[in-house]
């Protein structure tokens, strides 16, 4: 989990900095899809399974929601701080309590309920609006943070599926479907704007599907090997790891506003998390 969180935090310093140095966002999209397809595919011949799967429009579906998901995410790492950025997608617990209630029927524990109101409390600390705070509102761009709060929303629907996708798919199969949805989708969108990288930008652009590749294993080796609830403990490491790489890479120094509201919803997650254990 420690390896996944690097990860994680490693490809959105990569992210960023392609952006800054010119390259269109969806062209980083397609970057990080093509090396995911390569390495992916790969591991699927390798294990010898169906690369095709076996429920297909729940695979297309999961590739689907991942895909816009994986937009915001971007998007939000290129326009805030790395920190912030990162702290809000720690909001998909309670995206995912919100939707297995609506969706599914599945009770709200009281656990849960205070996830909810310590997310929410920590998300408005973060955001700042200008109504409530007045002259200490957040600079925090208003489009950057909606993309960076449908990007956890999307994380937690794209979660909701993975689980159901598990029981009949192997973990293979279902990371194969989303670069196989998100590379053509990804060079539609970009059209007549691609720019031909240049010196570092191809190394960052490998690297950019390189360190996602690496979190993902990480994330499922740890799943293996470890109860659930016990490695997705360590993934809020990944919070101090943006933070940092922020800081070194970016001169990205995360205001008081960010840890109050960052630790009030890693708080929420962290409660919500030991509920699930018991």
């Amino acid at each position: 989990m420690l390896l996944s969180g690097l990860g994680f935090a490693l490809m959105a310093v990569c992210v960023k900095y392609a952006s800054q140095s010119g390259l269109p966002l969806f062209e980083i999209v397609a970057a990080r899809a093509l090396v995911s397809l390569i390495i992916s595919y790969i591991d699927v011949r390798r294990r010898g399974v169906h690369p095709l799967g076996q429920r297909k429009g729940l695979l297309v579906a999961r590739a689907v929601v991942g895909t816009l998901a994986l937009m915001c995410v971007y998007y939000a790492v290129t326009s805030m701080p790395l920190a912030d950025a990162t702290v809000l997608q720690y909001l998909h617990p309670m995206f995912t309590a919100l939707i297995a209630w609506f969706v599914l029927k599945e009770r709200i524990h009281s656990a849960t309920l205070i996830c909810i109101i310590l997310s929410l409390t920590g998300l408005i600390l973060i955001a700042r609006p200008a109504f409530l705070f007045g002259s200490l509102h957040s600079e925090i761009d208003t489009f950057a943070l909606v993309a960076a709060l449908f990007g956890a929303l999307g994380s937690a629907v794209a979660y909701v599926l993975v689980r159901k996708l598990n029981e009949t798919e192997d973990s293979s199969v279902i990371i194969l479907y989303f670069p196989l949805f998100a590379l053509p989708f990804a060079l539609v969108c970009l059209g007549a704007d691609f720019v031909w990288p240049q010196g570092w930008q191809w190394l960052v652009l490998v690297l950019v599907g390189v360190f996602t590749q690496v979190g993902q294993v990480g994330l499922t080796k740890a799943m293996q090997t470890e109860t659930a609830g016990k490695a997705t403990a360590f993934s809020y490491v990944q919070v101090v790891f943006a933070a940092v790489l922020g800081w070194v890479f970016f001169a990205e120094i995360p205001s008081v506003w960010t840890y109050l509201g960052g630790g009030l919803i890693v708080l929420g997650a962290a409660i919500n998390l030991l509920r699930g254990k018991r």
